[in-house]
């Protein structure tokens, strides 16, 4: 977009023939897309006067960088998403353990029956059926299996923690998105504001072109230029709208909105802090804090108490179980009492069930050893992502002294140009390529303190720092 606006500018200051001092107003200085004071920076020069952008539209709310990010974080689903499987994985955590607790259970049983009859097939249980009437409650206990329900209590609970730093991540990773996002629309809102003060000081110079034409003062090809010139500046000015349109429907998904709304985006006034001096803190900053890297691994020692559980499912396992009941209505003979109970102990010991259990385990070794390995590349690619992030910063804070001092070169070459234009000293053509040049510095001085949010956003993101 920077790039089509230069080359609307080129058009749009070039074209106009040489007119009458007198009739034509003075050269409109570009817009200034921002307000923040640039550290270092140098006044512009003297007798430049630097136009000042729209004032905001008081119908539209007003948002700015720290109320998008609380507002992406309470309504983009993408968290909401987190948070929930991070529920969800707390109550398999509770699933696995219930193997440790108690089991109980109450029956309440009736029977009418041919007195005495016995069941002829389907059944291996008693076989005798007598008419009755009981309650009873049954109890099963895990005694002891040799680690295998420990281990994957441990496992659910070392995903869960995963989980819950996933949640984290994927916060981390929408505050970032907010922030791009932000940037862009601010960017693409400044452009816009510069097309529409084009598209006036065009309709200016256009009107007034046109009463000279009429007066016989300068010809219809002069007012033809004018006229392209304002068709180009209408372009310009439908592109800049199409963007901030783009920018902002993209602003708004990401906060979590399913329509439209527009916003007057408020830049923040202070001056940003330099990057800091060092890498290295940075880097071992980033391998403690980031999210994404505890949750690999917490998932690397999950799968490895998963492993070792599917190991112990060869060992065997043993618990006990009892039983009470009553039964108050029943045949009355002598070997029917009105209740029953007893209680009992088990020991299963696998045999062989075809290697199962043998390749279960295995399996969770091979998955145990590929999440570390994923887990060390992650860690290789966090170094990476920090020291770029931080020389992208330096990069970006070195190009915002660049560019001040651009805009202040450009202001003089402004300023000595109009007056050199105006004593009848040069031709339009170097009062345009003036114009154009404070433009682009101004448009460039933008992008450069824009960038550099972002760049110290990025940095934030990669040492995962939490919003």
């Amino acid at each position: 977009m920077r790039t089509n606006l230069i080359l609307a500018s080129v058009a749009l200051l070039c074209c106009p023939l040489l007119l009458a001092q007198s009739a034509l107003p003075a050269a409109p200085g570009p817009q200034v897309l921002s307000s923040l004071q640039q550290p270092g920076a140098m006044p512009a020069a003297a007798g430049t006067q630097q136009p000042t952008a729209p004032a905001p539209d008081a119908n539209l709310p007003a948002l700015t960088l720290a109320q998008a990010e609380q507002m992406a974080i309470r309504n983009n689903p993408q968290i909401t998403v987190g948070k929930l499987e991070a529920l969800a994985q707390h109550e398999i955590t509770r699933e696995a353990r219930s193997a440790e607790l108690p089991s109980a259970t109450i029956a309440a049983t009736a029977v009418q029956a041919e007195e005495a009859s016995r069941i002829g097939a389907g059944s291996l249980t008693s076989s005798r059926l007598l008419q009755h009437a009981g309650v009873g409650t049954s109890v099963t206990q895990l005694i002891y299996d040799f680690g295998h329900t420990h281990n994957l209590v441990l496992s659910r609970k070392l995903a869960e923690k995963a989980a819950n730093a996933n949640s984290l991540a994927t916060t981390e990773e929408i505050v970032l998105a907010t922030d791009q996002a932000f940037y862009d629309a601010l960017t693409a809102q400044a452009e816009l504001n510069v097309a529409k003060q084009t598209v006036s000081t065009r309709q200016t110079t256009e009107s007034q072109v046109g009463e000279m034409t009429r007066n016989k003062l300068k010809s219809t090809l002069d007012l033809s230029f004018a006229d392209v010139d304002l068709s180009q500046a209408q372009l310009l000015q439908l592109d800049a709208q199409n963007n901030a349109d783009s920018a902002f429907a993209v602003l708004d998904a990401v906060l979590g909105l399913d329509h439209d709304v527009r916003y007057n985006l408020i830049e923040e006034t202070g001056a940003p802090q330099p990057p800091p001096p060092a890498v290295d803190p940075l880097v071992q900053a980033a391998l403690q804090q980031r999210p994404d890297l505890q949750a690999l691994t917490y998932d690397t020692e999950s799968a490895q108490k998963y492993a070792r559980a599917q190991w112990d499912q060869l060992l065997p396992t043993i618990s006990a179980a009892g039983t009470v009941g009553a039964l108050p209505v029943h045949p009355g003979t002598y070997y029917i009492t009105n209740w029953w109970g007893g209680v009992g102990g088990n020991i299963n010991i696998p045999v062989f069930n075809g290697f199962l259990y043998s390749s279960e385990a295995k399996e969770a070794k091979y998955r145990a050893q590929a999440a570390s390995e994923n887990g060390r590349d992650l860690r290789d690619r966090i170094v990476r992502d920090v020291r770029t992030s931080w020389l992208q910063a330096n990069n970006s804070w070195q190009r915002m002294f660049v560019t001040a001092q651009l805009v202040k070169q450009a202001n003089l070459a402004m300023d000595l140009a109009s007056t050199r234009y105006k004593l009848g000293l040069s031709s339009i053509v170097e009062l345009s390529q003036a114009q154009l040049r404070q433009t682009s510095a101004q448009i460039e001085d933008t992008s450069a303190r824009y960038q550099y949010r972002l760049a110290l956003s990025t940095l934030n993101y990669e040492m995962g720092i939490s919003p």
